[in-house]
């Protein structure tokens, strides 16, 4: 008998801003597989009695590798189990969820995605300010500031990206940031240009830090390794919001 995985997404940590679909899905499953992120208060929600397994992937830190929590959903699903798959923010943002996917579906395995809120929403509305305005963002664009190997990706859209109209948001970009707003500025956004750092979304720890492209540059080139997750915001929408 084969089990069925629900792929939840989290949000950003706070329980108050996961859905109620996910919510039901924490409370009926038999196996919950979750991220660093999507642990703590969230998981008070799980049936009593289930198999809480942690397979977070973290940056800088000992992590779970992918094929072993592919292997992981498959071995408990083939035991007629009802799994979640737990993942932080909306799992269908740069969550590595179509590697799971493929896996299921190679498997035979039934499957459901239930979205989330991503951090570029939390990180917006916790800053008091929207992430689109008819004159002066026409356009968001999500984009990762690192690639397999941890580096800045080589074939990202400069022109797209350097366009001061649009609202552009950029996860897993903190190590990278610096050598990011350098390639901006080469292609003509001004170092001027208002920033949104956002980190600890929806935690105790929540900072929220508004400034330049060109400031936020250089108090991350400052900073060193860190290990809390966080979302950049650049564009003419970052500078707006309750001070």
């Amino acid at each position: 008998m084969s089990g069925f995985v629900s792929f939840v997404s989290a949000g950003p940590g706070d329980p108050e801003l996961l859905t109620l679909k996910g919510a039901a899905r924490l409370r009926e499953a038999d196996v919950v597989l979750y991220d660093d992120l999507a642990s703590g208060a969230i998981l008070d929600l799980a049936r009593p009695g289930a198999n809480l397994v942690a397979v977070g992937k973290r940056a800088g830190r000992p992590s779970t590798k992918q094929h072993h929590v592919n292997r992981l959903l498959i071995d408990y699903a083939a035991t007629g189990a009802r799994v979640v798959r737990l993942k932080s923010g909306d799992a269908g943002i740069f969550g590595r969820l179509e590697e799971e996917l493929e896996t299921l579906r190679e498997a035979g395995i039934g499957y459901e995605i239930i979205p989330g809120v991503t951090s570029a929403c939390v990180a917006a509305a916790q800053a008091g300010i929207p992430l689109t305005r008819r004159h002066t963002s026409r356009r968001v664009q999500f984009v990762t500031g690192a690639d397999v190997t941890g580096e800045l990706p080589p074939n990202l859209n400069w022109a797209a990206l350097a366009d001061p109209d649009a609202t552009t948001v950029i996860y897993m970009g903190r190590r990278t940031f610096p050598a990011l707003v350098a390639r901006l500025v080469e292609h003509g956004l001004a170092p001027t240009t208002p920033a949104l750092f956002a980190e600890s979304l929806g935690r105790d720890d929540e900072r929220l830090v508004r400034t330049t492209l060109a400031e936020l540059a250089e108090q991350l080139a400052r900073g060193g390794a860190a290990s809390t997750a966080a979302v950049i915001m650049f564009g003419a929408l970052a500078e707006g919001g309750p001070s």
